[in-house]
């Protein structure tokens, strides 16, 4: 069945906005029935035949609230578009918190009616397109979105999942990279077989290609017995490469040949393996531009680049941020053994004017902060920790300040220094906390210590 060919239901009491609307959605093709009021309206749901609703905010009285919980309770569950002639940002997350799919001004535009239309219907479509694979040690997470782009994206690996391409994953550290790969294990050929991942960022160069590839027994100092690398590990399964872009230039010659050749060489062996795992690679690196500045292999990069895959950051996803906030909460209410209700209305503001550098994963880790630290029912916003104005940035319990004035370089520094301290010297979680690399990590406080070493040797010459 099509998109057009399902039925949407528009409860509106004025009558004359209700024809406007019904005449927008007969132009844009879909076939669409009207209602005055919520009591007339949820004797048509409860048929159904109702697959979409689009419900005046005027007539979400106690009629209307029952319509929402009633459209949430259907199996699959019917989107509700609330249209209101009012458009605050309180007034979108009441909205949203009711239930509602999204949120439109009165009166809509024909084309703003129509795209928000088919974006909810896309999404129902695409939470019937197949039934979840088994797990297999990838975790109980799945991606919580409304966002269109991002729900391409999701259609996009169901579609090419049962192939053996290897698919590129790229997007900003947070973003949830390797969730998405996970979705394409779960939906692949073998979702029983193994999933392996490796953190290319993180091989010893000396090790990466034992690592990867294995090796025999006796192939160097300390090869005591033969070992088997993560392409047999993952035999019919999925291999994850992280960071691929962080890959030393001599381990891509190799993986290049075993990505064309479907085969591997063990360190010191003399027969080549064939392996049969579907390559997975992620990043957070503009490939192309790697290859231009000629630290990754543009035959490489081809390779891998045949099944792309964009995740947009969150700040781009509007629509998510209030939705995945009230999912963090959820989860670690129960983590925690609290009750907490909801965020205040001041809370609720900064989260959807925060920037999000950090994206999802600091979406969560600013959520499970205010859970831990809120004394009552309420996060309040000093349970976030996020600080209000273009100027100051919260690094975990701490607020970073940059004056007008201040040198680019200078305020990199400064944010490094500073969330190093505010994670122990974890340099791991600091570079996840700052959306960089640890190589990149290391390369900057590398930078800094020989910047204060000249500066120590020119004043004591001084």
């Amino acid at each position: 069945m099509g998109v057009e060919s399902k039925t949407i239901l528009v409860v509106e009491p004025e009558a004359d906005l209700r024809a406007t609307i019904m005449g927008a959605l007969h132009c844009a093709g879909f076939d669409a029935e009207s209602a005055a009021d919520g009591k007339e309206a949820l004797v048509r749901l409860t048929r159904g035949t109702c697959r979409l609703l689009i419900l005046a905010a005027e007539a979400a009285d106690a009629s209307g609230v029952d319509l929402l919980t009633a459209a949430g309770r259907l199996t699959p569950a019917v989107p509700v578009i609330l249209i209101s002639a009012g458009a605050t940002v309180a007034d979108a997350v009441a909205a949203m918190r009711k239930g509602a799919w999204d949120y439109l001004v009165k009166p809509p535009t024909p084309q703003a009616l129509e795209a928000t239309v088919r974006n909810a219907l896309n999404s129902v479509e695409l939470a019937q397109v197949a039934p979840r694979a088994p797990e297999h040690r990838t975790g109980q997470k799945t991606f919580i979105t409304r966002d269109p782009r991002l729900m391409e994206v999701l259609q996009m690996a169901r579609q090419v999942a049962r192939s053996t391409a290897t698919v590129l994953i790229q997007g900003e550290s947070g973003t949830g990279k390797e969730l998405l790969a996970v979705f394409v294990h779960r939906h692949s050929l073998h979702p029983e077989a193994p999933y392996v991942a490796v953190n290319c960022a993180a091989l010893p160069e000396s090790l990466a290609e034992s690592e990867l590839f294995g090796h025999e027994k006796g192939a160097f100092t300390g090869a005591v017995t033969r070992k088997v690398g993560k392409f047999e590990l993952a035999k019919k399964g999925t291999l994850i490469l992280d960071e691929i872009g962080e890959m030393p230039l001599p381990l891509q010659a190799k993986l290049l040949r075993a990505l064309q050749e479907r085969q591997i060489d063990r360190v010191g062996g003399t027969l080549p393996v064939p392996v049969e795992a579907r390559v997975v690679a992620i990043t957070n690196r503009d490939l192309a531009q790697a290859v231009a500045g000629g630290s990754f292999r543009e035959d490489l990069y081809f390779r891998v680049n045949v099944l792309p895959m964009v995740i947009p950051p969150l700040r781009e996803r509007p629509g998510d941020i209030l939705l995945l906030a009230d999912h963090f909460l959820a989860r670690f209410n129960a983590q925690a053994g609290k009750h907490i209700r909801c965020f205040d209305d001041e809370a609720i503001e900064r989260i959807a004017r925060h920037e999000w550098r950090g994206n999802v994963r600091e979406l969560e880790n600013r959520v499970e902060r205010a859970v831990l630290l809120a004394d009552g029912d309420i996060i309040l916003p000093r349970h976030l920790g996020l600080i209000p104005g273009p100027e100051a940035r919260a690094v975990s319990g701490q607020t970073v300040l940059f004056r007008p004035g201040t040198t680019v370089s200078e305020m990199e520094r400064q944010l490094i220094m500073g969330t190093l301290s505010e994670v122990n010297q974890n340099r791991t979680r600091a570079a996840e906390l700052l959306g960089i690399s640890i190589r990149t990590l290391r390369n900057k406080l590398r930078e800094y210590r020989l910047g204060n070493a000249d500066a120590t040797g020119a004043a004591g010459r001084a």
